[in-house]
């Protein structure tokens, strides 16, 4: 059931928003945008207000911005529109897809290429947390057991420790990766509903919406217009659409908090695994080759970061086995002097 006063309210509040994000934008096309924006979330709460009128409700006080919205407001005109982009989005403020890296696009043809821009992404994003989850679990616990191994040399200790960091890292990981891909998908499940509602309530403000953001991105604005007319004449496509182009959101992508969960859990292992291997195996030359396999993991992290930094392969892999090294040898000292300390 809609709450009339509370769509009111977030109508009002996205006005407010979207004319600091104006402000912000004074001397660029994006200023008239979002201008407009503010006047159709005006007219959006007017909508609102009459159906609070018509069944026999008080009219609500008139609108003040609760503390969130005046420090988000403050944000952004102290970091502007693009670094706040994702927190504006939250707080339902539109058309900040004009603020990502992607280069304009033309209106889709068809339903499979709607939003196909949003997909490129995905694999990249995976792909990356990856490799920083490998990295973490490496580096961490090469640094846990270099720093027992210092102070102890017996093998079972350093198996224990080893085991434990390795457990406890990758749990952690994975229950953190749990919470935050959860608080992630149900907010953009509750913007996606809130979308829902609106589309039903008043579609041609929010056709006009979108003809906005189409002609702000180089469309003629009559073509806009009669492409997002045309849009809406099916819902779910409508709403598609919408999700994509005002809130930023792929419907089909979304994220699974158990897959983000598992995969953090997998990566973490995998590179915490690799000095702790060794031990578990008892080689007989343990802790140097746990040194070998570590520098070598190292590396190869490093070198695979140079996909997502643009940096040389080289470059990359020798500063990430300097950082690791150093970690390595600065835990290793410090055991062994609370070893002898200790002892």
């Amino acid at each position: 059931m809609i709450d009339p006063y509370a769509s009111w309210q977030e109508e009002k509040q996205s006005a407010w928003l979207y004319r600091v994000v104006a402000d912000c934008e004074r001397g660029t096309p994006r200023a008239a945008l979002f201008d407009e924006l503010a006047q159709a979330a005006d007219d959006q709460a007017e909508i609102w207000l009459a159906a609070i009128t018509r069944k026999g409700g008080a009219a609500p006080a008139p609108f003040r911005p609760d503390l969130r919205t005046r420090i988000v407001a403050r944000l952004t005109r102290v970091f502007k529109p693009r670094a706040m982009r994702g927190v504006l989005a939250a707080m339902k403020v539109r058309g900040m897809v004009l603020y990502s890296h992607s280069p304009p696009h033309g209106m889709p043809t068809k339903r499979g290429d709607i939003g196909k821009r949003h997909q490129n992404g995905a694999a990249g994003n995976a792909l990356r947390a990856g490799v920083f989850g490998v990295n973490d679990g490496l580096v961490s616990n090469a640094a846990l057991i270099y720093g027992v191994a210092g102070a102890a040399q017996e093998a079972s200790v350093i198996v224990l420790t080893g085991v434990a960091g390795l457990l406890a890292g990758a749990f952690s990981m994975a229950a953190g990766e749990y919470v935050s891909m959860r608080a992630q998908r149900e907010m953009f499940e509750y913007q996606i509903g809130l979308e829902r509602d609106e589309l039903e309530t008043y579609p041609d403000e929010e056709a006009a919406e979108l003809a906005l953001i189409y002609a702000a991105k180089g469309m003629d604005a009559a073509e806009a217009r009669r492409v997002a007319d045309t849009l809406m004449r099916d819902p779910e496509r409508a709403l598609d659409t919408l999700a994509r182009e005002e809130l930023g959101l792929n419907p089909d992508e979304l994220g699974s908090p158990w897959v983000a969960a598992g995969s953090s859990f997998a990566a973490f292992t995998a590179g915490a695994a690799l000095p702790l291997a060794p031990f578990l195996l008892g080689h007989g030359e343990a802790l140097a080759t746990s040194i070998a396999l570590t520098a070598l993991g190292l590396f190869a992290v490093g070198a695979s970061m140079s996909l997502f930094t643009g940096r040389h392969a080289l470059l990359s892999g020798l500063r990430m086995l300097g950082i690791g090294g150093a970690a390595g040898l600065a835990t290793y000292f410090i055991g062994a002097w609370l070893g002898v300390s200790l002892g």
